[in-house]
């Protein structure tokens, strides 16, 4: 199972950094809750369903250039799977870039993403 769970973010995250929509939604279930405690900058949410997940990735991809998206430490226990990572991003319509450092806790059942949690702290580093 743990390495099964991993394995699953693990391609969640390679469709991520493809940029490919539809590959990320087909590792969440249809029923997956996806909550964005939010940062000092970035509004909290919570996304529910495929629709739900699909909004969440869209936002994120049409919104800013990814300079740079490290997952850096993996910890998994049972079917929980938690990410230490940090990335950089441009924000299109303004030219600022934010860095991040963040938590992801992952659940994962029948090899598919039923939540992720993400707890980020931000800054503007321009």
């Amino acid at each position: 199972m743990k390495n099964s769970a991993r394995s699953v973010v693990e391609k969640m995250f390679a469709a991520f950094g493809e940029g490919n929509i539809e590959k990320f939604v087909d590792t969440v279930s249809s029923d997956t809750v996806w909550i964005y405690h939010g940062t000092q900058i970035i509004p909290k949410g919570t996304y529910e369903g495929k629709d739900g997940a699909r909004k969440f990735i869209s936002g994120i991809l049409n919104n800013t250039e990814i300079l740079s998206f490290e997952p850096q430490q993996f910890i998994v226990e049972n079917n929980k799977v938690v990410v230490l990572g940090q990335e950089h991003q441009r924000v299109k319509s303004s030219g600022k870039e934010l860095k991040q450092k963040w938590v992801q806790v992952y659940t994962v059942e029948n090899d598919l993403i039923t939540r992720m949690d993400e707890f980020a702290t931000s800054e503007v580093v321009n």
